[in-house]
């Protein structure tokens, strides 16, 4: 077998159907994605994978404008509908082409999906004007369409659809669960996924048929190893076994940068670090005075400064700042003696226990995180019962609410602060996706009716005061816990050219990237 893959390999090369310049590309994260399904899980792992098998519509540049992908261009037609024209040269690994059906069909299944539909709540259809164009028609006028469709990637209806070898639907959507869609995938991206398992180890090859032949990219084979250790990881980039390495941990980014061999990449970040109370779980934390007292009693810049070592900014929001919601006007309100004071007033002086969850590889140090707010809790006599659990295992215990305090992280999947409010602040709701990863069940039906009315409000100015107004609400209410917007970090060899690929998404577009 290996004689013949090296024949194919020489003659492929003869033919001039292979890069010369090809290069392999050794990844090491602190986790590799929980399935191969781009619609199961709305997470940072899940949408990077994304990119790299699959394309976006659209997708974001890294000045925050719009690049043409799967669409190569469009135009409004009238305040509910966006036209998009797709490229007419676009196949998927396995080898059908793509057509607009395939992205009506899509569109479809997003509406299904419990963490995307409510991303797209907003639109009522996607109409199917020829084999190559679309219209995107939203349910009242809305002013993020193009910030929307970065999150639709065309699948391939064709490949599934049938059964799998278990007799279920290969379009079965299910979080967490053994479905085809989680095993297999054929996109349309620069990486087709050659092996799988889960935990150990990823391997993509380039795709011979990308529709994309102006990109640089010279990336031949991917291999990505999940290491959750940090020490681990960064000593992987530094002996020379791995390429790229992310996240980098606070207390190495001066070794990495110092190291001849190596660079070091840097952001501010926009992803927000918080915990969730669980209303329903505690009746206590019904009452806001002791939601407010916890507020009071966590050290957001005690946390940034000795856990991070400064590489995150403190908060008191959602919204950092840039965002229209951002509201100069809210600070960390760090205070024991006012925590305390309210923690007597609510009668719960003498304390009570509760347990809570947390991630141990997801966020930089959500762990030493998770274990410092636990400890400052404690000086208000609130014992907590912690536990973490990788980020494979805590996304299954997340969706069921199993604890009373549960960490989250959170960067706009729109780059709006409207998005921060839809999944971690709206009442739950099933039906349209609102309040998905509202952990804390968290109601107030003031901010939903603010929600929706920022939806559809086009004017900057006006959308900012209303969501501004949101933020304002949720911290006089004791809504959430924040703690930071997390910095962004990664590393790589000198030879690798990470800078031009990566952003403040933190969605690295390996299909362009280049290995001297």
């Amino acid at each position: 077998m290996k004689k013949s893959l090296s024949f194919i390999a020489g003659a492929m090369l003869s033919l001039g159907l292979v890069n010369v310049n090809a290069a392999t590309f050794k990844v090491a994260m602190d986790a590799d994605p929980v399935s191969l399904d781009p619609h199961e899980q709305l997470s940072g792992a899940t949408l990077q994978m994304s990119h790299w098998v699959f394309d976006p519509l659209v997708r974001w540049s890294k000045d925050l404008s719009f690049e043409p992908r799967i669409a190569e261009k469009w135009e409004r037609v009238d305040d509910l509908t966006m036209r998009f024209h797709l490229r007419k040269n676009v196949t998927f690994h396995s080898g059908n082409k793509m057509t607009a059906k395939d992205v009506k069909w899509t569109f479809d299944r997003l509406k299904n999906s419990p963490d995307f539909k409510a991303i797209f709540d907003p639109f009522a259809d996607v109409k199917v004007v020829d084999d190559y164009t679309i219209d995107l028609v939203t349910k009242e006028p809305f002013p993020l369409v193009l910030n929307n469709v970065t999150y639709l990637f065309p699948m391939d209806s064709a490949f599934y659809t049938g059964t799998d070898e278990n007799g279920n639907s290969k379009d079965m959507l299910v979080k967490h669960g053994n479905s085809f869609a989680s095993r297999q995938a054929s996109g349309t991206g620069p990486f087709q996924v050659t092996y799988r398992e889960q935990g150990v180890r990823v391997e993509f090859s380039r795709y011979n048929n990308y529709w994309d032949k102006q990109s640089p990219g010279n990336v031949d084979k991917m291999v990505l190893t999940p290491i959750k250790e940090d020490p681990t990881r960064v000593a992987a980039l530094l002996s020379g076994d791995v390429d790229y390495i992310a996240p980098v941990p606070p207390n190495d980014l001066k070794r990495i940068e110092n190291n001849n061999g190596s660079k070091l990449i840097t952001m501010s970040g926009t992803r927000i670090i918080t915990f969730q109370l669980n209303q329903e779980r505690r009746e206590e934390f019904k009452d806001p005075k002791v939601r407010l007292t916890i507020n009071y009693a966590i050290n957001q810049e005690g946390i940034a400064d000795k856990i991070m070592k400064g590489f995150a900014t403190p908060a008191a929001q959602m919204s950092p700042e840039g965002y229209l919601g951002f509201n100069p006007e809210l600070k960390p309100r760090y205070d024991l003696k006012k925590a305390k004071q309210l923690m007597k007033e609510a009668g719960y002086e003498d304390g009570f226990s509760i347990s809570m969850m947390a991630p141990n590889n997801r966020y930089v140090n959500d762990e030493k995180i998770a274990q410092a707010v636990a400890a400052m809790l404690a000086k208000i006599n609130i014992k907590v019962d912690l536990k973490t659990l990788p980020k494979a295992q805590y996304w299954p215990e997340f969706d069921k609410r199993s604890a009373d305090m549960m960490m989250i992280g959170w960067h706009s999947d729109t780059e709006d602060s409207n998005n921060f409010f839809e999944f971690l602040i709206a009442c739950p709701n099933k039906d349209t996706g609102l309040g998905q990863y509202n952990s804390g069940n968290y109601c107030n039906p003031k901010v939903d009716a603010l929600i929706k009315q920022a939806n559809t409000e086009t004017d900057p100015n006006l959308r900012a005061q209303i969501m501004q107004g949101i933020e304002r609400t949720l911290f006089e209410d004791g809504a959430f816990v924040p703690l930071h917007w997390q910095d962004l970090a990664w590393a790589s060899k000198s030879n690798v050219d990470a800078e031009a690929v990566l952003n403040v998404m933190n969605f690295p577009y390996f299909g362009d990237l280049v290995i001297k």
